[in-house]
């Protein structure tokens, strides 16, 4: 399956639909944009960020435009946002396995792991 997201909005208890999300390859010189997504209604990509095919041994980030989301659905948060832009940088240590990357987030906080 290769590599995946989804977005939470623990504020409102939602999927963060219409979050736009970065996926970048890490080289230990530049980062390399790889593509740009928009989160459906369910909080995650149509297709997977990388097919098994496509995903390869190294480091990636994904980078979540929270602060332009909660700024969309929130008229009273004080700028500039605690959070605006989430980077998880994490690696991809066997391109034969499936990597799900979630982010759970409010304008104050977020959490992440490695799911299935």
């Amino acid at each position: 399956m290769g590599l995946s997201t989804h977005a939470l909005d623990t504020m409102h208890g939602v999927p963060a639909s219409g979050m736009k999300v970065t996926l970048a390859r890490l080289w230990p010189d530049r980062i390399e944009t790889l593509s740009d997504w928009v989160l459906n209604t369910d909080g995650r990509t149509h297709s997977p960020l990388l097919s098994t095919d496509h995903l390869e041994v190294g480091r990636y980030r994904l980078s979540f435009s929270a602060g332009d989301y909660f700024r969309a659905r929130c008229s009273d948060l004080a700028e500039p946002l605690f959070l605006d832009v989430v980077h998880l940088d994490f690696g991809v240590s066997s391109a034969k396995q499936h990597y799900h990357v979630p982010l759970l987030v409010s304008p104050w906080s977020y959490s992440t792991y490695r799911g299935s």
